[in-house]
């Protein structure tokens, strides 16, 4: 007999509500929203039955907004309002755009939070608002398909979208009515769509080639357990950059340059034509008439077009050794490879993969649609609803992130590839004596001094009771959520004074600064490592000067003229070899002070002790 679960009216949700949750592939070049339904996960079509909504955002005037398909089929008449693979400006500054000649809309700079606009005829929209329309679209579509209010989405992100380009994603879900249930690695994703839909197990690598960036992950898969070893990539990498080659090529080839701006868009539109065209053809013809009747009429091979983007695809090689390494993997412990986004459908990309891991690239799964559809899984298990798979995530960390400390040295907390959510907390100290405040510098990257990472944030702890150098114990502890978004706490832990931030950067990384940073840990690994020993014996040493030159102050009556001018000599020599960058030279300094030093120190000693013993018997001591 069935057993039916009852429940008071009003004092419970129904029993076996399925509760709508969905998730949204947010795209550079087109975007996706995909759900469980029945066990299983199917993306959701328009009312055209199109899955794909571009990600083009069109601005026809104050009102009127229009999106995906109809925005697309106006951007070569109005590109100035028409924008598209706004995903590349998430979370960035002007600085960071490079040559901004060639995107064809207008750019300007917010002067509160300097990060990239785009002044358009409905006026000046953040790449945020325009991501909250495409987010809006998906909402919509999802809600009219499901017959329902959502309860949240899962949101995937590259994963190497750093802290504020993440915050931007969560405040163009939020602008679009959505409950962020969590942010979600795209390769991660790809990884727990392509599992759970094979039931496979074992170590797979995840080759995620999107419109706009290109992320490598390692991933073991094992009884329902999705555990991330490594990820690395490229966040300024991706199928336009092949896009942009046919575009540059095309000016090239017809003598061209200084367009307006609709034969700039017009150009790219058939770069990107024609590269889908070379997936299944030797060649195709792109021909266009320019503003000014200029007509243009070239062919391009699919050899020449593999030669003048060889090197983006070798771009995306060395991450995948790199991610290789760090998860201490060789290249035969690799059980499959799936492939992701849609610019790894060039055969030249396929190719490539197959012959570095030696085999055939999984593509059993669409993928344009593996991202959202592993999202949707996700989402189902946040929402609530039970299914037959009980699986758990495990995801990493990017970047490492870690403090500033004396001498400009760099103290990593969470290292990178550390599994999320995580929360790490390490003690130090104050420098001088009497200190009674700290200034916390958060920073992100691999290199050992502070002005080769990257600053997140700064925030100050105040109110540490004074005390000698070193004897104050300040505990700094790091929170990383599963959205991979960090929160710092500092306290001090005899008087309980505490601070803390939510790290909220601005803006990102510049392009390719997370590649860069990873590249240059390994290339500078030992030049970063002496350059940490001088600065250490730097720090050291001017806490040494600090204490002589207190001493002197107090107690240099005890010393005879000879012993005075030597200790001065010495310390003058010492503070001399402060500035010179041999750190031999450095050390040599410090031992010759503090050999002069010795009897000074026992001379303060002996009137300390008998300082403490004045007018005292031998009785009343505690022997």
């Amino acid at each position: 007999m069935a057993l039916l679960q009852i429940s008071e009216p009003g004092m419970s949700t129904a029993p076996h509500q399925h509760r709508l949750a969905v998730g949204i592939d947010l795209g550079t070049t087109n975007s996706l929203v995909a759900t469980v339904r029945n066990g299983i996960s199917s993306v959701l079509n328009d009312a055209q039955g199109r899955g794909m909504l571009p990600s083009v955002v069109r601005y026809v005037d104050a009102q009127k907004i229009l999106v995906g398909e109809i925005a697309q089929r106006g951007q070569n008449d109005d590109p100035l309002n028409t924008i598209s693979s706004v995903k590349r400006f998430m979370g960035r500054g002007l600085s960071d755009l490079g040559d901004t000649s060639r995107f064809p809309y207008r750019f300007i700079t917010d002067a509160n939070t300097q990060t990239v606009q785009l002044r358009t005829v409905a006026g000046t929209k953040s790449p945020v608002e325009v991501s909250a329309e495409i987010l809006k679209e998906l909402r919509t579509r999802a809600e009219l398909s499901l017959g329902g209010e959502l309860v949240g989405a899962v949101i995937t992100v590259p994963a190497y979208f750093d802290d504020a380009q993440r915050q931007a994603t969560k405040d163009a879900a939020r602008l679009a009515g959505l409950n962020v249930l969590r942010l979600l690695n795209e390769p991660t994703a790809a990884a727990i769509a392509y599992g759970l839909d094979n039931g496979a197990e074992g170590v797979y690598a995840v080759y995620d080639l999107g419109g706009g960036t290109f992320d490598i992950s390692i991933l073991r898969l094992s009884r329902g357990v999705f555990e991330v070893l490594a990820t690395n990539g490229d966040s300024a990498l991706g199928g336009d950059d092949f896009d942009q080659r046919i575009f540059c090529w095309l000016l090239e080839q017809n003598s061209l340059s200084a367009l307006p701006a609709a034969d700039m868009r017009l150009l790219l539109t058939h770069a990107r034509t024609a590269k889908e065209q070379l997936t299944e053809h030797n060649e195709t013809r792109i021909t266009a008439m320019l503003s000014d009747g200029r007509v243009i009429d070239s062919v391009l091979s699919q050899a020449q077009f593999h030669e003048m983007s060889n090197n983006l695809l070798q771009r995306t090689l060395q991450p995948l050794r790199k991610a290789l390494r760090d998860a201490a993997l060789q290249v035969a412990d690799i059980n499959g490879v799936v492939m992701v986004g849609g610019a790894t459908r060039m055969p030249q990309v396929q190719r490539a993969v197959g012959e570095f891991f030696a085999q055939t690239p999984l593509t059993n799964l669409d993928p344009d649609k593996v991202v959202a559809l592993g999202a949707a899984i996700q989402a189902n298990l946040l929402a609530g609803n039970r299914g037959e798979d009980e699986w758990l995530l495990l995801d990493v960390i990017p970047l490492s992130l870690g403090l500033e400390t004396m001498g400009g040295l760099a103290e990593k907390v969470i290292p990178r590839n550390s599994t999320i959510p995580t929360a790490r907390a390490q003690e130090f100290t104050t420098y001088k004596d009497g200190q009674t405040a700290m200034s916390i510098h958060v920073v992100q990257g691999e290199r050992e001094l502070i002005s080769d990472c990257r600053s997140l944030a700064k925030f100050e702890l105040r109110g540490i009771p004074a005390m000698v150098a070193g004897a104050a114990r300040i505990r700094v502890t790091f929170q990383v959520d599963a959205d991979g978004l960090l929160s710092v706490a500092a306290r001090e832990m005899t008087s309980g004074v505490e601070a803390t931030i939510e790290v909220k950067p601005s803006y990102g990384l510049a392009d390719a600064d997370i590649a860069r940073m990873l590249q240059e840990s390994g290339q500078y690994a030992k030049e970063d490592m002496q350059a940490r020993a001088l600065r250490e014996l730097q720090t050291e040493a001017n806490q040494l000067v600090d204490a002589v030159q207190n001493a002197l102050a107090q107690d240099g009556d005890l010393l005879v003229e000879t012993q005075r001018a030597e200790i001065a000599a010495q310390l003058e020599n010492l503070q001399n070899s402060l500035q010179d960058s041999d750190a031999q030279v450095l050390k040599r300094a410090v031992t010759a002070l503090n050999d002069a030093t010795v009897n000074f120190a026992q001379a303060r000693m002996d009137k300390s002790v008998a300082s403490a013993l004045s007018g005292k018997k031998i009785s009343d001591l505690d022997i």
